[in-house]
């Protein structure tokens, strides 16, 4: 042991030692408690403590029930601002910003599974797939992957409704080479045999599974009750029309939607405007334009009020109440939005969730929700799940929960609150420069009135405790609308132990049992 070892030991000793010496206490004048108790009182009066202990004024209220806000003051940002045209006519939203280098890429093509043949349901869905995931004719699909990964570069397609969406996030030094291979991607796809053959046996292993879920059973027979089982809403793949996909089938519609005449860009991120217009000029260049997708057709069924029944044994059933509803567009959107709101849609606060889950413990989530769709009425539906014996009790609550706003006019409380709500979470639609781009986007290809945003919270203030009586009497009728259960009929249909509710109560007692289908063929399963 080396001497400086030794001094290190004995200084370690000696601070120890001391840390157990008692040390004096200072005490203070009787009737005093000291500077430290006045400055934590001057803080619980709403001050802070100097340095020395003195109590400084800091404008704090005592209390925070106490504190006041101002008002928050956000003003809409108008698409003009961002909204550009390439010679050919594309149109491109532009949202530049510095803080990151990075660049983010939206294509939004007009299509999607409503440009399905009816024969091959979720064609757009696999095309959308085999865009991304089948290589180029230039490129295999693992060169692909493999420089997309090198980039550092995401890439993605995906086909909605009405929709089909590419994107790319890069890093800003590598765009130009993304953007090459991105738009190689979107306009020379390669559909290799393999990943293709992959994709299709991924789909049909997915259709084994959707009668796992009573969640997807009841999605699957509701979209058939709403719009009917030719319309594309309702229209399921089945493991024929999947293995049915052909390469010709997905260059086919892949030449209807992936076009510049079908398109609006939006790119965000590190870039300069008139640089990123120039490239995206000549990346398009002699990409042959065609005309744009037609608008989805809309569905010719009517929803039949009444009772439905799908069998599935399992010990809570699960269930839907509602029906077609509105338009976006409708001058009551924004009425029964609050509405709904206050019906089902404001967690907590909502009439559906207290007396469902708080009040009665029959759910664990009871809720209703508003569907409007652009060009066809859209849903409104509420739901939930209870053990079987109270699944006839909480549907009752919520009939009965609809019919009261038919009835009776909200309270000042609940308009108010749905109302601070909706105004209040309004800017968060806009709070990042790739979601304000797909509003705008959405927009122009929606056809939405220019003036919407602007007006929208105007709109909100201005309505009253009639309007939402009036609308729920003109969208709301618990007669009009169909309850569908999946779940142990014999379990289900007698009510709860203490005879509040039997299924026996909705449209007379008549129920139509709808067969449980095949997962693969959708055909009708054997009665059990």
């Amino acid at each position: 042991m080396n001497a400086r070892t030794i001094v290190v030991i004995l200084a370690l000793a000696l601070v120890a030692v001391l840390a157990l010496v008692p040390r004096p206490v200072r005490r203070e004048p009787a009737g005093h408690d000291g500077a430290a108790q006045d400055a934590a009182a001057q803080l619980a009066a709403g001050g802070r403590a100097s340095a020395g202990g003195r109590p400084v004024e800091s404008g704090l209220p005592a209390r925070p029930e106490s504190i006041r806000f101002s008002p928050l003051t956000f003003e809409p940002p108008a698409a003009a601002d961002f909204r550009h045209q390439l010679p050919d006519g594309t149109v491109v939203y532009l949202a530049p910003s510095h803080e990151f280098p990075l660049v983010n890429v939206s294509m939004t093509f007009k299509g999607g599974s409503s440009l399905d043949p009816v024969e091959v349901p979720g064609l757009a869905g696999m095309t959308a797939t085999m865009v991304r995931e089948g290589g180029t004719k230039s490129k295999p699909a693992a060169e692909v992957d493999e420089t997309l990964d090198f980039l550092a570069t995401q890439a993605g397609v995906s086909a909605g409704d009405t929709f089909t969406t590419a994107t790319m996030n890069c890093l800003a030094s590598t765009f130009d080479e993304s953007l090459a291979l991105f738009l190689d991607m979107l306009r020379n796809p390669g559909f290799d045999d393999g990943r293709l053959a992959t994709a299709k046996a991924r789909a049909i292993e997915g259709l084994k599974q959707r009668n796992d879920d009573a969640s997807s059973i009841l999605g699957r027979e509701w979209k058939r009750l709403l719009y009917g089982e030719g319309h594309f809403e309702a229209s399921e793949p089945t493991a024929a029309t999947v293995a049915a996909i052909t390469k010709e089938k997905l260059d086919g519609l892949h030449r209807r939607i992936f076009h510049p005449g079908n398109v609006i860009v939006a790119v965000s991120g590190d870039f300069e405007p008139k640089e990123m217009l120039a490239k995206l000029e000549k990346a398009l260049a002699g990409w042959e334009r065609s005309g744009v997708a037609p608008d989805p057709v809309s569905p010719t069924v009517a929803i039949e009020p009444g009772l439905y029944h799908v069998p599935k044994k399992i010990p809570q059933g699960k269930v839907a109440i509602g029906g077609r509803s509105i338009t976006r567009d409708d001058p009551d959107a924004i009425p029964l939005l609050l509405l709904n709101d206050i019906l089902g849609g404001g967690g907590f606060t909502s009439r559906i969730m207290q007396q469902v889950r708080s009040n009665e413990g029959l759910a664990y989530s009871a809720n209703s929700r508003l569907v409007p769709k652009v060009d066809y009425p859209g849903e409104f539906r509420a739901g939930f799940e209870s053990k079987n014996p109270t699944v006839a009790l909480a549907t009752k609550i919520v009939v009965d929960q609809i019919a009261k706003v038919r009835e009776d006019l909200v309270t000042e409380e609940e308009l108010e609150t749905s109302k601070q709500s909706m105004i209040e979470t309004f800017p968060r639609q806009f709070e990042s420069k790739p979601q304000l781009l797909r509003v705008l986007v959405t927009d122009e290809w929606t056809k939405r009135p220019k003036d919407f945003w602007k007006t929208f919270r105007d709109k909100v203030k201005a309505v009253t405790r009639e309007d939402l009586r009036r609308v729920a009497r003109e969208h709301l009728d618990p007669a009009k609308m169909a309850i569908l259960v999946v779940g142990d009929w014999d379990e289900i249909a007698p009510g709860d132990l203490e005879k509040r509710a039997s299924m026996g109560e909705f449209f007379g007692g008549k129920v139509k049992h709808l067969p449980l289908r095949d997962p693969l063929t959708l055909e009708p399963l054997p009665s059990p």
